[in-house]
């Protein structure tokens, strides 16, 4: 069998095999190979290793020889020269006036041609563009025309996920990518989450296809239910990368369970036998509820436990309770404290000292006064309030008679005349106060009115009595004037029964008003005004 080394080059897709002839080449060397378009370095990925004849398409080209110092420095230039070139290649572009996207220059190792590399969305005519770069240049040009996709491997740069991009980082052949594998792997349909830099679909949709595709095959699906100890559980979600299964109780409790712990019942698999399919599992065991780490399983397990009669306890260990078992040694103390002066020191009857303890007890919580007050039949509510009124009556006796009382005397409420006697006679107060306070204030006021050398006028508004003053006085009359009746004189002489003047206003008979005719026009043209066709 040949014996071929793959080899991989900057500007390649993927490795291509060459026979070594016989060298000392090993992985990670750089190799100067002959290749169709001459002579180019490339770095060893693997060592040399046999493959059958039927897997060459075509004879191998050999191996030239093992990279030496010089050679990668010459490699290094190379690279230097074609970034430089970049700058000049998009200024011919630009003066040509064509609809391309210059992406990067390789010069060959052995110096035969210059391949520039493009992207562009049509065929375009470069012809004068091949003549320009060679006579500037003055090295034979090949034009090569890339995808979108291999544009974005030659750049390089990051994907969302933090990582190299795939096409940069792996490499090999693209192969085609369809939403159908976003689908299968329930990711949104949104082409900006799903596709890459390049704007097309991402890669990485290809790679993990297969495993969600193998999962799902495998997996029960979703909204299938499944068997429990504790009920029907609905399979919710996937996790496909760790195959787990997302289940929901009918009781809500939601819990994980690995796809290799699942079971099939004998129904199922008496179903795939006759269908002829595989068998997808339908059953989760008690012991796969029992490894699962959830408080909530562990209790919906006791409690199943606890339905069908069986003695759980109540699930602590004695390291974790959290009350002692028996009584602390300060309260077994007090208990022989307590025991020796009812029943003696050192008592026999144990029960009989306990007993004596609780009768001394109670006997303390009667004779202490309790702090929470407590609800009183009715009938002794009733007899506290006819002795509270029995000493009330009492008390307003003794103190008719002039004797002193020290209960508490209730407010007795008025009438309306006593109110009102009692509003006047405080307001009768008010003024013989304010007028004993004026009387001497006026006296000052003219004393310093007299020291004065010059005296301020001030005039005073009459007193002319309020609106109401007057009407309840009788000296205004208030008429109430109607609409229509012309108000005025008019009203008080119809008031007083004279008849209205002859030439006035009120005695002329009314005009009345003749209204518009509203009917439509006929014979489209004006029609005469009624008072015209009068005269």
């Amino acid at each position: 069998m040949p014996v071929v080394v793959p080899v991989k080059f900057a500007f390649a897709s993927r490795e291509l095999w060459f026979d070594p002839q016989r060298l000392d080449i090993l992985a990670g060397d750089h190799a100067i190979c002959s290749t169709e378009r001459g002579t180019e370095i490339g770095l060893v990925t693997a060592d040399p290793f046999e493959v059958p004849a039927s897997e060459l398409a075509a004879p191998l080209k050999p191996v030239l020889r093992v990279a030496t110092d010089d050679d990668l420095d010459h490699a290094d230039e190379l690279a230097d020269r074609g970034e430089d070139a970049m700058h000049d290649f998009r200024r011919l572009v630009e003066r040509n006036g064509l609809d391309m996207k210059p992406v990067a220059v390789e010069y060959l190792f052995g110096g035969e041609k210059a391949v520039f590399y493009f992207a562009a969305e049509d065929r375009v005519d470069f012809r004068q563009l091949v003549r320009d770069l060679s006579s500037f240049f003055h090295v034979r040009v090949d034009m090569r025309q890339i995808g979108v996709r291999d544009e974005t491997r030659l750049v390089g740069g990051y994907a969302t996920c933090g990582q190299e991009l795939c096409c940069a980082r792996f490499g090999g052949q693209f192969e085609p990518v369809s939403i159908r594998m976003a689908k299968e792997q329930d990711l949104p349909l949104n082409s900006s989450k799903i596709s890459g830099v390049c704007g097309r679909l991402m890669c990485c949709l290809r790679y993990e296809f297969e495993a969600y595709k193998d999962f799902k095959s495998r997996a029960p699906k979703k909204k299938a239910l499944i068997d429990t100890p504790l009920g029907k559980a609905k399979v919710q979600e996937y996790n496909t990368p760790r195959e787990e299964l997302v289940l929901r109780l009918e009781n809500g409790k939601v819990f994980r369970v690995n796809l290799a712990d699942m079971t099939c019942s004998e129904g199922c698999k008496k179903k795939a036998s006759e269908q002829g399919c595989s068998c997808r599992p339908d059953c989760v065991t008690r012991d796969v509820l029992e490894r699962i780490e959830s408080p909530d399983i562990a209790l919906a397990l006791l409690e199943l436990d606890r339905e069908n009669g069986v003695d759980v306890g109540d699930g602590l260990d004695r390291a974790d309770r959290i009350a002692a078992s028996g009584p602390t040694p300060r309260r077994r103390r007090m208990r022989d404290e307590e025991a020796a002066k009812f029943g003696g020191k050192g008592s026999a009857n144990p029960k009989a000292a306990r007993s004596g303890v609780a009768k001394q007890d109670d006997s303390e919580q009667a004779a202490a006064p309790s702090r929470r007050r407590r609800r009183r039949p009715a009938s002794a509510e009733a007899a506290d309030a006819a002795q509270q009124n029995g000493s009330r009556r009492a008390a307003q006796g003794a103190q008719q008679e002039g004797a002193p009382s020290s209960s508490r005397r209730r407010r007795r409420r008025l009438t309306g005349e006593e109110r009102d006697a009692a509003f006047l006679s405080a307001a009768r107060a008010e003024q013989k106060r304010a007028a004993s306070e004026a009387a001497p204030k006026a006296g000052e006021q003219e004393a310093s009115a007299g020291n004065r050398s010059r005296r301020r006028h001030t005039s005073k508004k009459p007193e002319v009595a309020s609106v109401a003053e007057q009407v309840s006085g009788g000296d205004v009359k208030v008429t109430r004037r109607r609409p229509g009746d012309g108000g005025g004189q008019a009203a008080e002489k119809r008031a007083a029964g004279k008849p209205a003047a002859e030439g006035s206003a009120e005695g002329a008979p009314k005009k009345r008003r003749r209204r518009r005719s509203r009917k439509p026009k006929q014979g489209g043209g004006e029609q005469p005004n009624s008072d015209a066709s009068h005269e």
